[in-house]
């Protein structure tokens, strides 16, 4: 039987550190956080693969779903530099283990997700597990949660083609959103500031992560 703990470990040693995720908060909660809990039985021997894994295979309502490979996923982490002060938006919660990790860092952390199913389950995790100041709740992933905004930081838990402004006025003045933006290997980790009515972002590095639904451009139409 596969000793999750060691592989845990060895995650945190061999894929995170090597990458220049230094923040020993942010390594702390990757070794804490049971990475394998939020998959599905059939994956959870692959969970601490250097690779994005399926949570959910495509269908009629979407396109297949991932858990991001842990090493962007922690320097992505790392970028909100994130006190436990801050409250925290996830878009694109899905499997919920981008929203644990966080919640171990922030205040408290609001999920978002258009996927009924995947909320469920992310919900009944984190009540399983203890993770008492996350939640994760259903809604259109483009228009955040505003209900519960001004938020202290955003994260887009996977690769997006541009930032809708309803998410950049979700932030709080001094507010900070990450995310990976573009597509393939030309995608490049950005942080965005808001500054009163002022946004301003510089780009990081590089992230191949898999598309988060709703983000694609609209297609220019072609005579």
């Amino acid at each position: 039987m596969m000793n999750f703990e060691t592989a845990r470990r060895k995650m945190v040693e061999n894929q995170i550190r090597p990458t220049d995720v230094t923040a020993y908060p942010v390594l702390e909660a990757f070794l804490a956080v049971p990475r394998e809990a939020f998959l599905p039985p059939q994956s959870r021997s692959l969970a601490y693969i250097d690779e994005d894994i399926q949570v959910k295979p495509a269908n009629e309502a979407g396109p297949a779903r991932y858990m991001m490979e842990p090493s962007p996923l922690a320097k992505l982490v790392q970028l909100l530099e994130l006190s436990k002060k801050d409250v925290v938006l996830v878009v694109g919660a899905g499997d919920g283990y981008a929203a644990a990790i966080l919640s171990l860092l922030a205040q408290s952390v609001v999920g978002i997700d258009s996927d009924e199913e995947l909320v469920e389950s992310a919900s009944a995790k984190f009540l399983e597990l203890g993770y008492d100041n996350a939640v994760v709740v259903s809604g259109v992933l483009p228009e955040g949660y505003p209900s519960e905004a001004p938020y202290d930081a955003i994260f887009l838990n996977g690769a997006v083609e541009f930032v809708p402004e309803a998410l950049l006025n979700q932030l709080r003045d001094g507010g900070r959103l990450v995310c990976v933006e573009g597509t393939g290997y030309a995608a490049r980790a950005t942080i965005y500031h808001r500054d009163g009515d002022v946004f301003s972002s510089l780009s990081s590095f590089n992230a191949a992560v898999k598309p988060l639904p709703g983000f694609a451009r609209a297609k220019a139409f072609e005579f």
